[in-house]
C-alpha cells in the first residue's frame, strides 16, 4: 500500500510517541524449540536489489512480524520519507514490498509489528550501504564503487596460510601521528599513498610496510560501528571498532565522506587495491559474536530474540563480556554469519578473516565459513580466537575453541600457549616469561615451536595452559607475542622489567619475535612492534586518545637496529621453507630438540633437519637463551653459516663458526644453517 507523506508522518508520528513512552522491550523469549520451529529463508544475502524491469524490490526474513513496512527516505539523516510502503508476507518468514520505479540512490528502512507495537526503524540487517551513523540503508549501484582496474583485482598467492606473516594495525594508530607523512590520516585512503616518509625521511604508510616484508595485514574492525559519532568527527573520538552496528558496509569514519555511501565503499576498495598492488593482502577482523546493542540491535528489530542465546530467565547470555552473544547453532544466524563474509569476500576481494571471540560460535559454523570462502578463493584463510570472554548455554563441545581445533581443518586459533610463555602471563604484567629470564617455561615454548601440534620431545604434562596438543596441523595456530589486547610487547617488558636499559629489553623484544618468527605456525605481530611502540602502559586503549594509540615514526629511526632485526627475521622465514612445514609429520620428522644438561634453564636448542620442506639448506641451527647470563651449547662439528648472533641478523649470512662449544648470550638467539 502506497500511502502519501502526510499519513506516512502521522504513522510515524505515532510509532514515534509509542516508543518514547514505553522503551523496546524483547519479547518474552522462547525456548529453542520454538526458535527451531520457525520457518527458515536460508541463501539471504540481501535486503534490496532493482529488478530487470526497474522495479526496486525489498525483502526480510521476520518470522514472528504481524505487519511490515519499509519507508523511503532523500537523504541519510534530517528528512521525512517520501514514502512508506506495506510489505506482504511471503515465503519461509519473509516479508516483501516491491515499488515500480528505482530508487536507486534514495534511502530506506524497515520497520515491524511484534503485534504489541511497532518497533524503531532499522536499515536491516543486510544493509551493504549506509549514511551516517548507519541509522538508514542506501541503495546504490556497487558497480560505480569500483576503482579502476579492479576486475582483475587480486591478493598474493600462498599456498598455506603458514607461507603469511601477519601485521595487525588499526587505521588511525597507523597514520593519524604527526610524523607519518601521511596526508589522510586515519582513513582507508592513509594506505593508498605512497612515497611518505617522516621528517628524518623513514619510509611510512603502505611503503613501510613493503620495507618491512610482511604478506598480510589484519586491520582492525573496518564494518560500521557503533562508538565514533560520523556526524562529528572534529571532536576525534576512537574506538578499536569491537561494538559491530551494520556488518556489511564500511565503517564510516574511515571515508573521507560519511554521509555518502558510495564513498565509503569505493574508499575501502581503492584501499585494498593498493594493498594487493604491493603484493599485501587484506584481513579483516570480524565481530559476530555479539552486537553493540540488545534490544535495539538491527538483529531484535527484525526478528526479535531470534539471533541471540538466552539464560533461563529470558536474560541475554553473554560469553562476550559485552551484554549479549549471538546464537550462531541457529540456521539464520550461522547462515548470516556465512553469507556476510562471503559479501566481504566477493565486493571487497577481502583475503582472510579473523573472528573476535570465535569460541562462542559453533564448530559447525565455523567450517562452513571456511569451506565456503575456499570456493571463491582458495588462498582465503580464516583465524581467531579460540576462547570466550564468559559462560555461554552452547555447550562446550560444539564451541570453536582452540581444544576443539582438531575438528576444523580449514580454521586456525592463536597460541595462548606460546605468548604467556615467551613474554609473561597476560593478566599479570610484573610476570616474566622465557625470553625474560623466567625458568619453567622451557616446554611451553617448545610446544609453542612446534605448533601445538603431537611431537615426541614435548612433555605437554609441563606445559601451562594446556596440556597436550590441540592442533592436527600447524596450520592451524597463529602465534604471537602481543597484539591490540592488552599491554604492547614494549610496555610488557618495561613492566617486567623494571630497572633495565632501553638496550636489555629491546634484546628480549628480538628474542621473543626471533620465536614467533621462526616457529612452526603463522607469525603474527602487532602494528609499531618493530619501531618499539608503547602505549604508555594503557592495557585496554579501546577508546584511548591518539595520545595513547598512535605510533610515533620518528621512532623507527630512533631504534632502527630494532626495525633491521625485524625486518631480517622476516626475509628468513620467507627465505626458508623450513620454518613453514604444514603437516604435523613433517614436523615431528624435520625438528629434533638438542638433550641439554640437568637443570638447564631459559634455553632451548633444536635443528631444522633433512631440507624440511624442501628447503635448501640441509640443517638450521636455532638456540633460544632468555636468561640474563651467557650460556653455552655444544655444536656438532662444520662448517656452520651464521645468520643471527648476539641480537643481529642476516639472512643471507655473517661469518662462519666451526662447531664445538659456543656461547650464546644473554636475552639473544643464535641461527646456524648448512647448505
Amino acid at each position: 500500500m502506497y500511502l502519501n507523506i502526510r499519513t506516512t508522518m502521522s504513522i510515524l508520528a505515532l510509532a514515534t510517541a509509542s516508543l518514547s513512552a514505553r522503551p523496546f522491550i524483547a519479547s518474552a523469549t522462547p525456548d529453542d524449540s520454538v526458535y527451531a520451529s520457525l520457518p527458515v529463508s536460508q541463501g539471504m544475502d540481501s535486503e534490496v536489489s532493482i529488478t530487470p524491469d526497474g522495479s526496486t524490490r525489498f525483502i526480510i526474513w521476520s518470522p514472528t512480524a504481524k505487519e511490515a513496512k519499509v519507508n523511503v527516505y532523500p537523504t541519510d539523516r534530517n528528512s521525512a520519507p517520501t514514502m512508506t510502503v506495506g510489505m506482504q508476507p511471503g515465503k519461509d518468514g519473509t516479508w516483501i514490498a516491491v515499488v515500480p520505479l528505482d530508487l536507486t540512490g534514495l534511502f530506506y528502512t524497515f520497520s515491524i509489528n511484534d503485534g504489541n507495537r511497532w518497533l524503531q526503524e532499522t536499515p536491516g540487517i543486510w544493509a551493504k550501504a549506509v549514511g551516517t551513523n548507519g541509522e538508514r540503508a542506501a541503495i546504490i549501484d556497487f558497480s560505480t564503487t569500483n576503482p579502476d582496474g579492479w576486475d582483475s583485482d587480486r591478493g598474493p598467492e600462498i599456498k598455506a596460510i603458514t607461507d603469511a606473516v601477519i601485521y595487525e594495525m588499526h587505521h588511525r594508530d597507523f597514520s593519524v601521528h604527526p610524523s607519518s607523512g601521511i596526508v589522510n590520516k586515519g582513513k582507508f585512503l592513509a594506505l593508498t599513498e605512497h612515497d611518505t616518509a617522516t621528517p628524518s625521511g623513514q619510509k611510512t604508510g603502505i611503503d613501510h610496510l613493503k620495507e618491512l616484508g610482511v604478506t598480510h595485514v589484519h586491520i582492525l574492525p573496518s564494518y560500521d560501528f557503533n562508538s565514533v559519532d560520523e556526524s562529528n568527527l572534529l571532536s576525534n573520538s576512537y574506538n578499536w571498532g569491537y561494538d559491530p552496528l551494520n556488518y556489511n558496509a564500511p565503517e564510516g569514519s574511515y571515508s573521507t565522506n560519511p554521509a555518502d555511501p558510495a564513498t565509503r565503499i569505493k574508499e575501502m576498495k581503492q584501499m585494498i587495491k593498493a594493498l594487493h598492488d604491493a603484493g599485501i593482502g587484506v584481513i579483516m577482523d570480524v565481530v559476530y559474536n555479539h552486537t553493540a546493542q540488545n534490544d535495539d540491535s538491527n538483529f531484535s528489530l527484525i526478528a526479535p530474540g531470534y539471533f541471540y542465546r538466552h539464560n533461563a530467565d529470558g536474560s541475554y547470555s553473554d560469553a562476550s563480556g559485552c551484554g549479549n552473544e549471538t546464537a550462531s547453532e541457529r540456521a539464520m544466524v550461522s547462515d548470516y554469519i556465512v553469507n556476510s563474509v562471503k559479501h566481504w569476500a566477493k565486493e571487497y576481494h577481502i583475503d582472510g578473516f579473523r573472528f573476535d571471540l570465535m569460541a562462542i560460535h559453533d564448530v559447525n559454523t565455523m567450517n562452513r565459513v571456511a569451506a565456503e570462502l575456499k570456493e571463491i578463493n582458495p588462498d582465503i584463510f580464516v583465524y581467531g580466537e579460540g576462547w570466550t570472554a564468559g559462560a555461554s548455554p552452547l555447550p562446550a563441545e560444539q564451541r570453536a575453541l582452540k581444544d576443539n581445533v582438531y575438528m576444523m581443518p580449514d580454521v586456525a586459533v592463536f597460541s595462548d600457549d606460546l605468548r604467556d610463555a615467551v613474554k609473561g602471563h597476560y593478566s599479570n604484567a610484573e610476570d616474566r616469561g622465557f625470553a625474560t629470564g623466567k625458568p619453567g617455561n622451557e616446554e611451553t615454548v617448545k610446544m609453542g615451536i612446534v605448533a601445538a601440534t603431537a611431537h615426541p620431545q614435548v612433555d605437554y604434562s609441563k606445559c601451562n595452559n594446556s596440556k597436550a596438543p590441540y592442533a592436527s596441523a600447524p596450520t592451524q595456530v597463529i602465534n604471537y607475542v602481543s597484539c591490540h589486547d592488552d599491554l604492547t610487547l614494549t610496555d610488557k617488558l618495561a613492566k617486567s622489567m623494571p630497572g633495565a636499559s632501553v638496550e636489555e629489553r629491546q634484546r628480549a623484544a628480538k628474542l621473543a619475535q626471533t620465536i614467533v618468527l621462526t616457529s612452526q605456525g603463522t607469525p603474527f605481530i602487532a602494528a609499531g612492534e618493530e619501531v618499539f611502540r608503547d602505549k604508555k602502559g594503557v592495557h585496554n586503549s579501546y577508546k584511548s586518545p591518539d595520545s595513547i594509540n598512535a605510533i610515533d615514526w620518528e621512532q623507527k629511526a630512533l631504534y632502527r637496529d630494532l626495525f633491521d632485526y625485524y625486518q631480517g627475521l622476516i626475509e628468513l622465514r620467507r627465505s626458508h621453507p623450513a620454518f613453514r612445514m604444514t603437516s604435523a609429520a613433517d614436523i615431528a620428522r624435520n625438528l629434533k630438540f638438542d638433550r641439554l644438561p640437568a637443570g638447564t634453564t631459559n634455553l632451548i636448542s633444536y635443528s631444522l633437519l633433512n631440507h624440511a620442506n624442501g628447503d635448501p639448506w640441509r640443517e638450521i641451527k636455532l638456540v633460544f637463551n632468555g636468561s640474563d647470563r651467557p650460556q653455552t651449547v655444544n655444536l656438532p662439528r662444520a662448517k656452520w653459516l651464521v645468520i643471527a648472533r648476539d641480537g643481529s641478523i642476516n639472512p643471507e649470512g655473517m661469518g662462519t663458526l666451526r662447531g664445538g662449544r659456543c656461547t650464546v648470550e644473554p636475552r639473544s638467539a643464535l641461527i646456524l644453517a648448512r647448505p
